[in-house]
């Protein structure tokens, strides 16, 4: 067999690989177009839906729920941008499913058995991180942003003389700055929500351990304060939730990996290839009190 056969044949399995990778982006790129469609026939109602904190915050202090469009144009980005979204979480499960069947032949029994669990779990935390904004925070930054108007009244008497009408500032909001506000909540706590997830899996490769989490800790609440700055509006009540969110998440997930851990060494005990020390590992029987002594003189 030449030298030009041995390359053929050994690159015939990458051709193969990249194969079955473009298949399953193409079949991933398909369920995405058919989830935006679907979200795009259906675009109103979401819409209207992810409006429901601002006008619950409006009505409370008896505005009318009224959005604007800036531009002509602005009612279909408005559409697009959420069948984005809709197309996307809607699509998820069958683009994970994709994933999974390309990753899943080059594994053994044991690591499909252990990567599942978190390929399950990934989409679960999102939702419930993309839920805990909608309802819980995202009301509560609408409420904290609405307190700034300023209402004026009309025709009040100073002194008995008819006075001009006060400065009235009143939210009349773009619908597009809405919707783009509003899917950065949900994004943002989203994504962070999956925290608890990377870190078990990255536990669970031996890329981190418990004792380095917890030996980072300081310079972690750092990076969730910078995060929490980055991610969010500039305002108090949102960052303080999502840093109060996110280190809680970061200790589950030190209590997380260190299970992890803790199951490893007991699989390694059970194997028998557990060390408790130095020692044991060079497999060195030997003590200082059973080496001879040198004579006195």
């Amino acid at each position: 067999m030449s030298r030009e056969d041995d390359i053929e044949d050994s690159s015939a399995p990458l051709i193969e690989h990249l194969t079955e990778l473009r298949t399953r982006l193409i079949y991933s790129v398909i369920y995405f177009f058919v989830g935006m469609v679907i979200c795009f026939m259906v675009a109103q109602p979401i819409f209207n839906f992810l409006t429901a904190p601002l006008c619950s915050a409006l009505a409370d202090r008896g505005q009318d729920c009224d959005l604007i469009f800036i531009s002509p144009q602005e009612g279909f980005f408005v559409a697009i941008k959420v069948s984005l979204l809709g197309g996307f979480m809607l699509a998820f499960p069958f683009i994970a499913n994709q994933m999974w069947r390309f990753v899943a032949p080059g594994l053994y029994r044991s690591e499909k058995g252990a990567f599942l669990p978190f390929l399950v779990a990934s989409p679960f935390m999102f939702i419930l991180g993309a839920g805990f904004a909608f309802f819980v925070v995202t009301p509560l930054a609408y409420e904290f942003f609405l307190g700034f108007q300023q209402f004026g009244r009309s025709g009040e008497v100073i002194d008995g003389v008819q006075g001009a009408a006060p400065l009235s500032v009143v939210f009349q909001g773009s619908a597009q700055e809405y919707l783009n506000l509003t899917v950065k909540f949900i994004v943002a706590f989203g994504l962070c929500f999956q925290l608890p997830v990377l870190l078990t899996l990255m536990g669970k490769a031996g890329l981190v351990g418990a004792t380095g989490l917890r030996a980072v800790r300081k310079y972690a609440v750092v990076g969730i304060l910078v995060l929490a700055a980055l991610v969010t509006p500039p305002d108090v009540i949102t960052q303080v939730i999502l840093f109060i969110v996110v280190y809680g998440l970061y200790e589950i997930s030190i209590q997380l990996v260190a299970r992890v851990e803790r199951k490893r060494e007991a699989q390694l005990r059970a194997d028998g290839l557990w060390f408790d020390d130095e020692d044991d590992m060079t497999g060195d029987d030997t003590h200082p009190e059973d080496e001879p002594k040198e004579p006195r003189l």
